[in-house]
């Protein structure tokens, strides 16, 4: 599965997928979402979002650690610890194995859960929310400065992954609800100029990661894939996971190589039998370290 000769010339790098997905645990989540790998927990870490709880992946074992009702999303501290979106704000934790010690609530509305996040080049903190039901453009989409000074930056539906281009100029957003994945300018520090990069057609647009030739990969949720779109949005790879709902992406190991994919058996009556496990292929364009929040 490679991308176009057009596309490998223009961008130097187009990806290959190098294997199959493998099943690296069983189905041990019931929601599994927001893969992290970071050096500050020594490997992958991940959601299983409505049980509250954040799973870290470390020499082949997985541990548990319950931080609230909700755990939507974690990245790291650039000071140590983590950030982890809690149901209807943030939580701070000063090491990677201790629940949050300080929350910082950004809504009110109890029918509004978070939902995603993740950080840009200066460390500020996009974090997302949904309704439970997911009534549309009830939820939205919120920035959060190192000091933790909160600004709406727009309305969603079901706010997703967010990442950022390697030089910064842009972002990459996936509503869930408009069916598609969004991309802006960044400049100043604001997201300008929305518009449509890609129609998600074979699933609902999730998480996505960006790798390091600036290529971006998402999870098409309900159609069991993960999609890789060149910066134009031109498809340039596809992996097929052998569960419907898959959720987010994430770049890990050594090598930054290993593309980590959580999947959910949320609300399925007949959940195929790995739903809810962590998957990982091997692609032979690195991703990159991920950006800690600054806070």
């Amino acid at each position: 599965m490679e991308g176009t000769p057009q596309l490998c010339d223009r961008l130097g790098m187009a990806p290959m997928v190098t294997s199959a997905p493998e099943q690296v645990t069983d189905a041990i989540t019931y929601h599994g979402e927001g893969p992290c790998w970071s050096p500050h927990w020594g490997g992958l870490r991940w959601v299983d979002m409505l049980a509250g709880d954040l799973l870290t992946l470390h020499e082949g074992e997985v541990s548990r650690l319950h931080v609230g009702e909700v755990a939507a999303f974690v990245r790291p501290r650039a000071r140590g610890g983590y950030v982890v979106g809690l149901e209807r704000g943030i939580g701070l934790a000063d090491d990677p194995w201790s629940p949050p010690g300080v929350t910082h609530i950004v809504w009110d509305d109890p029918a509004v859960r978070m939902n995603e996040g993740g950080c840009d080049p200066a460390g500020n903190l996009y974090a997302g929310s949904m309704a439970y039901d997911a009534t549309p453009g009830a939820a939205a989409l919120y920035r959060l400065t190192p000091d933790l000074q909160v600004t709406t930056v727009l309305s969603a539906t079901i706010s997703n992954g967010i990442d950022f281009s390697p030089d910064g100029r842009h972002a990459y957003y996936n509503d869930t609800g408009t069916g598609g994945t969004d991309v802006f300018d960044h400049v100043d520090g604001a997201l300008t100029n929305r518009r449509l990069l890609r129609h998600g057609d074979i699933g609902g647009p999730d998480g996505l990661a960006v790798d390091s030739a600036g290529n971006i990969w998402t999870a098409l949720n309900g159609g069991g894939t993960i999609r890789c779109c060149a910066p134009d949005g031109a498809t340039l790879a596809e992996v097929e996971v052998p569960v419907r709902l898959v959720t987010a992406c994430a770049f890990g190991g050594e090598d930054l190589q290993d593309l980590y994919i959580t999947t959910s058996r949320e609300h399925l009556e007949d959940p195929e039998p790995a739903a809810g496990a962590l998957f990982r292929v091997r692609v032979d364009v690195p991703g990159r370290a991920v950006q800690p929040f600054a806070g």
